[in-house]
C-alpha cells in the first residue's frame, strides 16, 4: 500500500507540472528565464518506479521544492543563462550533491562573467553530474586568476563547443590551466578559436582530448611528458604545419593509439631529419594535408591503419622505411599515376587509391600484395586501352576483392569510350598481345613475300623488270643522241619477228610475197636491217620503233626462242604506249597450249583476243592468205621510200 501511494503521489506530481510546463510555453513571454527541456520516461515494471527526467518550465518569480527533482531526474538541459539568473542556476546545481540521480547537463546559450562562469564550473565539479556539456558560451568580464578546487568530483567527461573569450588580453595560464589540469577522463574542446593549450601539471589522467576547430599550432604539448595515459588526441581542423614537431609532440605519450591530424597545414620536406612517434601509435590520419611524397620518411612504425587522402602524394618510393604493422591505407585524392608496391606494407590487408591519376593501373598488384582483401581503385581516369584488359580480368581473378566494381570504374580516354564501364570494354588477344601481334604480321609478311616470289617465278617478273629497264635504257640513249643518228621517221611497213628454225619459211615464202610485186612491203629484218655495234635489244627497239607493224610467225619453234619473247614483250609495249593495232600474228604450225611456258603469258593473252593468220596446207587458199596479210599491213611510207622495191629487185 505505502509503495502505490508513493507512486500515486509522483504520478500526480509529474501530471501538475506537466500542465503547468504547457501551459508556460504557450504563454509566457518573460525574459531572462530559465527553464529545463527533458524527455518523460517511466519504468514500466518494478516496485521503485521513479521519474527519470522531466520537462520543466522555470519562472524566477515561483517556488519550487527541487528536493523532489533531485530524486528523481537523471539528465538536465538549461539555456538562456545570463549574469541576471546564474545566481538562480547554481542554486539549482548546488542541490544536485553527490549521490543524487542527476548524471547528465546540457547548458546552452550562456553570457556570463568570469568568475560567474568559474563558479558554475566549481559547482557542477563538485555535483553528481558525470557528463557535462556547455555550448555557445560568451566570457564578459577580464579572465582573472582563479584557485579551482578538482578535488571530490563525479565527472567523467567534459564538451565544450563555441567558447568566446572577450577579453584580448590576458594571462594564459589563467584560462589554460584550469581544464589542462582537470582530472578526468575525457576533455572536448571544439569550434572555440583556441590557440593554446597548456601541458598538465602533473601525471594526468586524460584519456581523450578533442580540440577539434581551433587555432592550435606546432607548439601544443612539446615536451608534455604528463599525458601519459592518453590514447585519444583528436587536432582536426587547427594550424599545424610542421609533420616533424607533430611526431615529437606524441613521443612522450606512452599511451597514444589515435591521433586525428587531418584538415591542418602540415608538410614534410624530408631533408634527413628525424621523427619520433609514440611507439604505442595505430592509427592516424593526416587526410588533407600540404604533404607529399617525403612523408614516407616520416611515419609511426608500428601504425596499423594510416590514412593520406587528398594530399600531394605522387608516389610512394622504393626504399621507405617499413611498416611492418600496417593493415589499411588510404591514398585516396591524391596525384598517384599507378598502384603502389607493398614492399615496405607486407601486412596490408585494405588500400584506398580512388580519384587519383591512373591511367593504367599495374595487373600483378595482387601478386606483390597478397594479403590484401579490399582494393578501392575507382573514379580514376582510366584510360582503355591493351594495358587495361589485364587489369580488368583482376576482377574475376582476386574474387571480388575490387570495391565499387563495377561502376567506379569507368572508361575516361579515349573520347570515344568515355563513360563505358570497364566490364563492358574488350579488345581481342590478338590486338593486344605483343609477341602474338608480332608472330601473326611476321607469319603474314612470310606467305605474302612468298606469294610474291611465286607469282614473280610463275609471271618471270624479273625477265619483264630486266626487260623494261633494258627498253629505258635504250630510249634514253636515242633520246641523248643527235638527231642525225637515228631518223625521225618510219621507214618499214612491218617488222618480222621469227624463230631461227622458221626462217626458211620466211625467207622462201613471206618476204618474197610481201617485197615483190604489186603492193610492195617494206619488211624489217634482223639479217640485213640490224646495225652491227649495236647491243641486240637497242636493234630490236629500234626495228619496231621504225616499223608501223610487227608480224610475229607463231609456232612451236616461236615459244622456244627467247629473243622471240623480247620482241613480242616490246612490240607489246609499243602497242599499249601508242594505243595503235600495230601487231600482226600468223600461226605458222598450231602450238598446243602446254607447250607455252608460263611467262608467256602476253602471247596467251593475244592469241585469246587477237584475230591472227593461220598459214594453210592447202594451195589453193594461201592467196587469200596472202591477200589477208596484205590488207594488214596496208600503210602508205613517205616518198622517200618508194625506191625500196626497186632496190630489193
Amino acid at each position: 500500500m505505502t509503495q502505490n501511494m508513493s507512486f500515486l503521489r509522483n504520478f500526480f506530481l509529474y501530471k501538475c507540472l506537466f500542465a503547468l510546463t504547457f501551459w508556460n510555453h504557450v504563454s509566457l513571454s518573460v525574459e531572462d528565464e530559465l527553464f529545463t527541456s527533458v524527455s518523460n520516461n517511466f519504468s514500466e515494471v518494478g516496485s521503485n518506479q521513479k521519474i527519470k527526467s522531466l520537462p520543466l518550465l522555470y519562472q524566477s518569480k515561483d517556488n519550487f521544492d527541487w528536493v523532489v527533482i533531485q530524486n528523481t531526474t537523471e539528465s538536465l538541459s538549461l539555456s538562456e543563462i545570463t549574469n541576471d539568473n546564474v545566481k538562480k542556476l547554481v542554486a539549482l546545481l548546488s542541490n544536485f550533491r553527490q549521490g543524487s540521480r542527476l548524471q547528465n547537463l546540457t547548458l546552452t546559450n550562456v553570457s556570463v562573467d568570469w568568475d560567474a562562469l568559474m563558479e558554475i564550473f566549481q559547482t557542477v565539479w563538485h555535483s553528481s553530474i558525470e557528463y557535462f556539456n556547455i555550448s555557445n558560451v560568451t566570457q564578459l568580464s577580464d579572465i582573472e586568476h582563479y584557485d579551482f578546487d578538482y578535488s571530490g568530483t563525479s565527472m567523467k567527461a567534459l564538451t565544450m563547443k563555441k567558447i568566446q573569450v572577450t577579453d584580448l588580453y590576458f594571462i594564459q595560464d589563467y584560462l589554460y590551466r584550469i581544464f589542462a589540469d582537470m582530472n578526468i577522463a575525457d576533455m572536448t574542446i571544439a569550434n572555440s578559436e583556441m590557440i593554446h593549450m597548456l601541458c598538465p601539471s602533473s601525471k594526468s589522467p586524460f584519456r581523450y582530448l578533442n580540440f577539434l576547430k581551433n587555432d592550435l599550432t606546432d607548439f601544443l604539448f612539446q615536451k608534455c611528458d604528463n599525458l601519459l595515459q592518453l590514447e585519444t588526441l583528436i587536432l582536426q581542423k587547427n594550424k599545424f604545419e610542421s609533420l616533424r614537431k607533430a611526431s615529437f609532440m606524441t613521443s612522450l605519450m606512452k599511451s597514444l593509439k589515435y591521433l586525428d591530424m587531418s584538415n591542418n597545414l602540415l608538410r614534410h620536406d624530408g631533408a634527413d631529419v628525424q621523427c619520433q612517434w609514440a611507439e604505442s601509435l595505430s592509427e592516424l590520419d593526416l587526410s588533407s594535408n600540404q604533404l607529399a611524397d617525403a612523408v614516407f620518411e616520416c611515419l609511426p612504425v608500428n601504425v596499423r591503419k594510416l590514412s593520406l587522402q587528398n594530399n600531394q602524394i605522387s608516389r610512394v618510393p622504393r626504399g621507405m622505411a617499413e611498416l611492418k604493422s600496417l593493415e589499411e591505407l588510404n591514398l585516396a585524392s591524391n596525384r598517384l599515376a599507378d598502384l603502389p608496391g607493398c614492399s615496405g606494407f607486407r601486412s596490408l590487408q585494405s588500400l584506398n587509391i580512388e580519384m587519383n591519376s591512373i591511367l593504367t593501373p599495374s595487373a600483378d598488384f595482387f601478386q606483390s600484395c597478397p594479403r590484401v582483401r579490399e582494393l578501392q581503385a575507382g573514379h580514376n581516369p582510366f584510360k582503355c586501352s591493351c594495358e587495361l584488359q589485364a587489369f580488368i580480368g583482376l576482377e574475376r581473378r582476386s574474387g571480388g576483392k575490387l570495391f565499387g566494381w563495377p561502376a567506379a570504374y569507368v572508361c575516361e580516354y579515349p573520347e570515344g569510350l568515355r563513360g563505358t564501364e570497364l566490364k563492358d570494354f574488350h579488345l581481342s588477344q590478338l590486338a593486344c598481345n605483343t609477341t602474338l601481334l608480332l608472330v601473326t604480321a611476321l607469319l603474314l609478311t612470310l606467305v605474302l613475300v612468298a606469294a610474291v616470289a611465286f607469282l614473280c617465278i610463275y609471271l618471270d617478273v624479273p625477265w619483264y623488270v630486266r626487260m623494261t629497264w633494258q627498253w629505258t635504257q635504250t630510249k634514253r640513249r636515242a633520246w641523248h643522241n643527235p638527231p642525225g643518228d637515228q631518223g625521225p621517221f618510219l621507214q618499214f611497213h612491218a617488222f618480222i619477228s621469227y624463230s631461227e628454225r622458221d626462217s626458211l619459211w620466211v625467207k622462201n615464202e613471206l618476204i618474197p610475197n610481201l617485197e615483190k610485186g604489186e603492193g610492195c612491203v617494206q619488211l624489217c629484218q634482223h639479217e640485213r636491217n640490224f646495225i652491227p655495234g649495236k647491243s641486240i635489244v637497242e636493234n630490236i627497239i629500234n626495228c619496231i620503233e621504225k616499223s608501223y607493224k610487227s608480224i610475229f610467225v607463231l609456232s612451236p619453234n616461236f615459244v622456244q626462242s627467247e629473243w622471240c619473247h623480247y620482241e613480242l614483250y616490246f612490240a607489246h609495249h609499243k602497242l599499249f604506249s601508242e594505243t595503235s593495232n600495230s601487231l600482226i600474228l600468223i600461226l605458222l604450225e598450231p602450238i598446243p597450249p602446254y607447250l607455252i611456258p608460263a611467262r608467256y603469258h602476253k602471247l596467251k593473252a593475244l592469241m585469246a583476243k587477237r584475230t591472227y593468220l593461220e598459214w594453210p596446207k592447202e594451195r589453193s587458199k594461201r592467196a587469200l592468205f596472202w591477200a589477208n596479210l596484205r590488207a594488214a599491213i596496208s600503210v602508205n611510207l613517205p616518198k622517200a621510200d618508194e625506191n625500196w622495191c626497186e632496190e630489193t629487185d
